[in-house]
């Protein structure tokens, strides 16, 4: 991430957390207007994605801005967010300018982060950071063939295993200080592992991806109830609801599931769709508004693409009403004049200037969930 005094509240908040308490009060929801109803459509999730870019990306700079004010590039570890939202949108679309946006995102962040040097401190501080793009890497291969795209998911993987791995145990370290092992870094790692897995066949990732998990599903996951942790101090839970490590936890059991048909990893990923669905969404079904100006604004949008993996992949369709109606009640209360949708969906997006992060994660649940039919 760009600047650590920047996001210095936020590592507070979401990769150390504070919060002891088995369970978080169910939120209510918020909506202090009617939204306009809705039922989005292809042509919308197109337009809300051109939209999205329209507003946030810098051609000069092939990355993304924070905000509206198109002043700062945003926070180093949301720029692979949003490179998976191009490749979604491509696979969505097989627009040939959303193939030449894959990669020239990838050219952007050749050039912003020191050529994707993983040795470089000062770009890269934590490990998390690291595996986002990596996990980015390995996908842009499977949609482009480039081999680069892969050398440099392969490299990168192996310097986050070679520094944040505990063999002791099978946990992963998400900071370069060892202070606690975090879900942020646990599921994505074990994404990436089966990714490469994979394109490679290579068994090392499988067995990999195996220890992480068992390490995750013992250590970070409630098997009664399909709660998601934040992170784990030294055998200090910290309980706190963020559905990024709900999305990464359900990815990462899907694709394990899909490898093995193992139902067990299906079971757990179903439990924490669930959780997410029954417990963390407000009693409409809504998903929580995170990210009161910080980089939690993108959560969701990483939650969507590996709920939608749960779906496609474990044949899951349960969860589409579900989906669709928090798509359908965003997309409602997108901004009427600039077509911004915004982090909170229980409200109107706000006319002024928002963050690239808040305004993302709607768009790509638009791209990765069909509308209905």
């Amino acid at each position: 991430m760009q600047k650590l005094a920047f996001l210095l509240p936020l590592l507070v908040s979401v990769h150390v957390g504070c919060s002891q308490q088995k369970d978080d009060p169910k939120p209510s929801p918020t909506n202090p207007v009617t939204p306009v109803k809705v039922a989005f459509t292809d042509k919308d999730a197109t337009q809300a994605y051109n939209t999205f870019n329209t507003y946030f990306y810098s051609p000069n700079d092939k990355l993304y801005y924070a905000t509206t004010e198109k002043k700062d590039i945003g926070a180093i570890w949301t720029q692979a967010v949003y490179w998976d939202l191009a490749q979604d949108a491509y696979k969505r679309t097989k627009d040939p300018a959303y193939l030449q946006l894959v990669n020239d995102i990838y050219t952007g962040g050749l050039k912003k982060y020191d050529q994707y040097n993983w040795n470089n401190k000062t770009v890269w501080f934590i490990y998390d950071d690291m595996m986002w793009w990596i996990v980015s890497l390995a996908r842009a291969h499977q949609l482009t063939g480039n081999a680069t795209y892969l050398s440099t998911a392969q490299a990168g993987f192996q310097h986050v295993i070679d520094g944040s791995f505990d063999p002791g145990d099978g946990g992963m370290f998400w900071d370069f200080q060892h202070s606690g092992k975090n879900s942020c870094i646990t599921f994505p790692t074990v994404i990436a592992a089966m990714t490469l897995y994979n394109i490679t066949k290579d068994p090392a990732y499988l067995d990999k991806a195996k220890t992480i998990f068992n390490y995750g599903r013992n250590n970070l996951f409630n098997n009664s109830t399909g709660r998601v942790a934040d992170n784990n101090i030294n055998g200090s839970i910290d309980w706190t609801n963020y559905t990024y490590n709900y999305g990464t936890f359900i990815g990462a059991a899907t694709m394990l599931y899909q490898q093995s048909q193992d139902q067990g990893y299906l079971t757990d990923a179903k439990k924490a769709a669930d959780y997410t669905w029954h417990n963390v969404s407000d009693t409409a079904g809504i998903l929580p508004a995170e990210g009161d100006w910080n980089e939690q604004g993108v959560l969701k949008a990483i939650f969507a693409h590996y709920l939608m993996n749960l779906v496609n992949d474990g044949g899951q369709t349960q969860y589409l009403p579900w989906i669709r109606n928090n798509i359908n009640t965003a997309w409602g209360n997108r901004d009427p004049s600039r077509g911004l949708t915004y982090r909170n969906y229980n409200v109107v997006c706000p006319s002024g200037n928002i963050q690239s992060y808040e305004a993302s994660s709607a768009v790509e649940f638009m791209q990765v969930c069909p509308p209905a039919q």
